[in-house]
């Protein structure tokens, strides 16, 4: 019920304009939120300025192994086996012994559903089948893909300065990844699975918490803040939320879900009037170059957390203000347009070490 009563807040503070959902720019980072089946943006905001990925990262790693699948190079009970290089992966991560092995059935439920680093690596050296290949394989896929404001150094999304995307280049994997791929929808749509005596949960509380949920993944380091490409369906129609930035975990499930809800009540309105897609919208202008959130994350392992909880209580009051204003003010229609604003754990917060982060 709490969760609920912070979406409605969240959603009655933001303001309709234009028919179009808008955040305070200064308070968010980037955001999109679009139609996978025809590529439709039905909101956008800074969707060309680059971000660090984190853990969305493995989105892209995923692909790569459902292309080896569907090619038959592999199968899902083809095993894979932990490298000295992917024991020392710090967390999120499985933790297997140098040595061990597991499915790449296995692999893929740790990849997307505990966000697992370690094994990110190990299907990066099994399929590369050199690491060093396997990231030019996902570079090279990236641009076939279209992702144009997109570079990989890595095949889990923790910290490196190099490693960059955008919310449109993210919709546009999150969308070739399930249109091309439907045969495994089920892994994005799992809440938990067992390994072994271990049950390993999702980080992506809108599986359990939101209407119609149905993945995608999330991402943490310091640097981005809390990622998320969200996905859910309702009545045979399914929208993406792709969030970047927010400086915690409840505000990025907040966020998407305010997002999604926003585009199933409002779709055939928009529907009507909009025609931008997120491949026809030219990038815009004033896109910028990746910045760090740090200062903004309310975790631990970012080392500010005092200091953050001041900015977030800050972004609050002006969120619950605009929320009062919203109630008084008369309600108006208007024509929608679409607005397009110009570490470790890749998703373990408690994770330790230079750059600490984690990417979940």
């Amino acid at each position: 019920m709490r969760f609920l009563n912070a979406i409605t807040a969240w959603f009655i503070g933001a303001s309709l304009m234009g028919g179009v959902l808008t955040a305070d720019p200064a308070s968010a980072g980037p955001a999109l939120l679009f139609e996978p089946g025809t590529g439709k943006v039905l909101y956008a905001e800074d969707m060309d300025s680059q971000w660090h990925p984190a853990s969305l990262t493995k989105i892209m790693t995923a692909y790569i192994v459902f292309e080896d699948l569907k090619a038959g190079r592999i199968k899902l009970d083809t095993k894979i086996t932990c490298t000295e290089r992917a024991y020392q992966e710090p967390p999120s991560k499985v933790g297997l012994p140098v040595g061990a092995e597991m499915t790449i059935d296995t692999a893929l439920k740790s990849l997307i559903v505990k966000s697992a680093n370690d094994v990110a690596v190990m299907l990066a050296e099994e399929l590369g089948p050199t690491y060093d290949q396997f990231i030019k394989r996902m570079n090279a896929t990236a641009k076939r893909l279209g992702m144009t404001r997109t570079h990989f150094a890595n095949a889990n999304g923790l910290p490196d300065s190099a490693q960059v995307t955008t919310a449109r280049d993210l919709a546009k994997l999150s969308r070739a990844v399930v249109t091309d791929f439907p045969e495994y929808a089920s892994y994005w749509s799992m809440p938990a699975f067992q390994l072994g005596q271990q049950r390993l949960t999702s980080h992506n509380t809108l599986l359990t918490s939101f209407e119609g949920a149905d993945g995608l993944k999330t991402g943490f380091i310091c640097d981005s803040g809390f990622n998320v490409v969200a996905s859910a369906t309702r009545d045979g129609r399914q929208l993406m939320a792709v969030v970047l930035g927010e400086p915690s975990s409840k505000d990025r499930t907040i966020r998407a879900a305010s997002l999604l809800e926003h585009g199933f009540r409002n779709y055939g309105w928009k529907e009507l009037f909009n025609t931008a897609s997120i491949d026809s919208l030219p990038i815009a202008e004033a896109a910028k170059g990746p910045r760090s959130v740090r200062h903004t994350v309310t975790s631990w392992s970012c080392g500010n957390r005092s200091e953050a909880k001041k900015l977030r209580a800050a972004k609050v009051k002006v969120k619950q203000a605009k929320a009062t204003r919203a109630k008084s003010a008369p309600k108006t229609k208007t024509q929608p347009e679409t607005q397009a604003k110009s570490q470790p754990s890749a998703e373990a917060p408690g994770a330790t070490g230079a750059q600490s982060g984690g990417t979940n």
